[in-house]
């Protein structure tokens, strides 16, 4: 049976591999105007229903279709908020029937920009009943206009950093600002735009993906032909309605830039003495769900510095130019394409919540939502009443160059799963795309609530329909590359390789994805194991000493969580090696957070040693160290510890003594007695909290090592940094 299995699969991968024979690559690009015929028009993209009377911009449908002489495909970039998969299953049939592309080998994607009439429902606004035919009409259309321009071409990829114009908008909440959902429940611990106010937060609730990338084509003699750029950033707001926003923008700026064109999509890139096929620019939605433009991180500027998008435009095509121009072209490159569709469960209301909504609605009668609770008493029952829907996922290969598409707005976490495991290293991905299916916050980020998580067609999909959603774009990624996924582990650099050299009894770099298993790096297979509250792939300390070629090091976020295993044998002589960042105010409250605790769990005990850092109980942003529950005051360090900076912390326990050192600085943080003595049982070791869970730490941490001896000073500097 294994046997026949195998089989089977090499031969479904052979069906996808790169073809024996020479491929010959064309590729033909169209635009086509989307700009609503008929005003005024719903525009959806805001919690209430609005409408427009005016478009401020054109809206575009630009397309590419790709050939191989075996395969035919087309990528679609329509200037809209989100499509519904059965507005675009519709769309592709009709460009299947006018051209020789199959629906599946199709894919349709929205920039999201919030301010394009709406064609689908969502929230307070419903779809608009003379745009939706209009629209589907239209994206045929370009399917078929770019099919006809087809040509022989070459291909070519770039991709930049372009880290200072995205960014988290996503933040957590202190746990002492709980705030409550619109259903009366205090369940917000993370929330859009929360950073706003530093002193309501603890950092931001994961990464960013920085990367801007290209697909480049281009004639056999270097016309450009068409470039699809892709980049994670929700949108830039303050444009009115209808408007393609930053990415009409960057689109006709690239175009005037690479072809020469202006804005008229009929003459875009027309070199003198060319024929008339356009070049075409498209800028793809990468993963945004928790992305925004401004960072939080840095103070908000002036009023009068406000950036425009004009500027914030510019400078992305300055980034976007430089890299057009380090594009190496094949014209070998052959095709791939694999669609799947799965059946995912929406989180419908309970018995008790339905029975709110139905009241909540009977008494708005037949007009449209007009506060927050109506738009998700409305919600609730549209959800009740879908119970589940299909969602399509798809996978494309373009010689070396891989696409993956979610048709959701998906976390920028998503996205660096999907490009660090992709079968091949140039990936990218497109949410989305071939439906509006909602945000789909990793299953630990549900933990944390928010807007991105309230049930509603927006964001209604199971908890668990992300990584059922990433795995199955893997899938199809390893089907149409015909080679496994990668594995992916962070690199190791020479403070990494340092600690391992020092025999740690356990190494925990907490790189990991996703919970619940932190994997030790030792050779002594001993894992910890995160409890709820905690997210993942945060930037870690010293990138350049922890790993290579300018990776970066990741690190997990505790928002109420903690990191626990067991380790047994370590009696009273061990030390502990780790990284902390704070994101309390040393004052927020009592004892800022407690880093790690050695003891039985939901208690003290009279044995156990608990280190943390002191709040107005003690001395804030200081180092506090308390042994066993005697009701003693902690004792604390000298030095006060700046709030969202890493620093390094190394304790020993030598039999009674105990030193605690801070940032490599060899005279001891703390220096003191301390009873020994440990029982056999205790054995488990809490990081991020304190064994009775009481001011568990809210921050990061990272580069967890264990020894089962007293390190001395001497071996301080390496741990620290070599």
């Amino acid at each position: 049976m294994k046997s026949s299995t195998a089989m089977f699969l090499f031969a479904v991968s052979l069906s996808f591999a790169p073809a024996t024979a020479v491929a010959e690559l064309k590729a033909g690009a169209a635009v086509v105007d989307v700009t609503p015929a008929q005003f005024p028009v719903f525009v959806n993209g805001g919690m209430l229903s609005s409408s427009a009377s005016k478009a401020t911009s054109p809206l575009y449908a630009r397309a590419i279709v790709l050939d191989d002489g075996r395969e035919r495909l087309a990528i679609v970039v329509a200037d809209s908020c989100m499509m519904p998969r059965a507005l675009l299953d519709e769309a592709k049939q009709l460009a299947s029937q006018r051209t020789t592309i199959r629906p599946d080998r199709i894919l349709i994607s929205a920039t999201h920009t919030h301010t394009a009439p709406s064609s689908m429902g969502a929230l307070g606004t419903d779809a608009d009943p003379t745009y939706v035919p209009f629209l589907r009409l239209k994206l045929a259309e370009a399917v078929a206009t770019a099919e006809a321009n087809l040509e022989p071409a070459r291909v070519g990829w770039a991709v930049k950093n372009a880290a200072e114009f995205t960014a988290l908008r996503r933040w957590i909440l202190r746990p002492d600002r709980i705030e409550t959902d619109p259903f009366g429940n205090p369940t917000i611990r993370a929330n859009m735009h929360a950073g706003a106010n530093w002193d309501n937060v603890t950092g931001e609730s994961g990464p960013e993906d920085p990367d801007l990338s290209l697909i480049s084509f281009q004639s056999l003699e270097g016309r450009p032909i068409a470039v699809l750029a892709n980049f994670s950033m929700h949108y830039f707001s303050g444009v009115e309605p209808l408007n393609f926003d930053y990415f009409g923008l960057f689109c006709e700026g690239l175009q005037t830039r690479i072809g020469g064109g202006g804005g008229n999509p009929n003459g875009h890139g027309k070199p003198a003495g060319a024929d008339h096929r356009p070049f075409v620019a498209l800028m793809s939605h990468g993963c945004s769900g928790d992305i925004w433009r401004h960072d939080y991180t840095k103070p908000a500027p002036a009023p009068d510095q406000q950036v425009t998008i004009e500027n914030y435009t510019r400078g992305l095509l300055d980034i976007a130019a430089s890299a057009y121009d380090t594009i190496a072209y094949r014209a070998d490159a052959d095709l791939a394409m694999a669609e799947s569709r799965i059946e995912l469960k929406y989180r419908v209301p309970d018995k008790q919540r339905l029975q709110w909504a139905q009241q909540v609605v009977a008494a708005m009668g037949d007009r449209p939502p007009k506060t927050t609770e109506e738009v998700y008493a409305r919600e609730q029952i549209i959800l009740h009443a879908l119970q589940s829907t299909e969602v399509v996922v798809q996978a494309l290969r373009i010689g070396d160059i891989a696409i993956a598409t979610t048709s959701n707005e998906t976390y920028a976490l998503t996205g660096l799963k999907l490009k660090l495991q992709s079968p091949l290293p140039r990936t990218m991905v497109i949410e989305l795309a071939n439906g509006g299916d909602g945000y789909i916050p990793p299953p630990e980020q549900h933990f944390l609530g928010g807007y991105n998580t309230w049930p509603a067609r927006s964001a209604g999909l199971e908890v668990n329909a992300e990584p059922k959603i990433t795995e199955t774009a893997l899938d199809l990624l390893e089907k149409v590359a015909g080679q496994p996924r990668r594995k992916f582990q962070q690199s190791r650099g020479p403070a990494a390789t340092a600690i391992l050299d020092a025999k740690p009894a356990a190494y925990w770099r907490l790189d990991e994805f996703a919970g619940q298993r932190a994997s030790d790096s030792s050779s002594h297979n001993r894992p910890a194991f995160y409890e709820p509250g905690v997210v993942f792939f945060l930037a870690g300390p010293r990138s350049d000493a922890f790993c290579q070629a300018g990776e970066t090091n990741r690190a997990a976020h505790f928002a109420g969580g903690r990191l626990e295993s067991r380790l047994a044998d370590l009696g009273d002589h061990y030390s502990i090696s780790l990284w902390f960042w704070n994101g309390m105010p040393n004052d927020g409250r009592e004892t800022a957070g407690w880093l790690f605790s050695r003891g039985r769990n939901h208690g003290l005990g009279p044995h156990g040693d608990h280190v943390g850092l002191g709040g107005t109980a003690s001395k804030p942003g200081k180092l506090i160290f308390l042994h066993g529950d005697d009701g003693a005051k902690p004792v604390a360090g000298h030095t006060v510890i700046e709030r969202w900076t890493w620093n390094h912390l190394l304790f020993v326990r030598d039999g009674e003594q105990v030193r605690l050192y801070l940032n490599g600085n060899p005279k001891p943080e703390l220096d003191l007695k301390s009873p020994a003595g440990f029982p056999a049982s205790f054995d488990q070791f809490f990081f991020g909290g304190r064994s009775d869970h009481v001011a568990n730490w809210e921050g990061r941490l990272d580069e967890i090592a264990v020894f089962d001896r007293a390190i001395s000073a001497n071996d301080l500097g390496e741990l620290v940094a070599p």
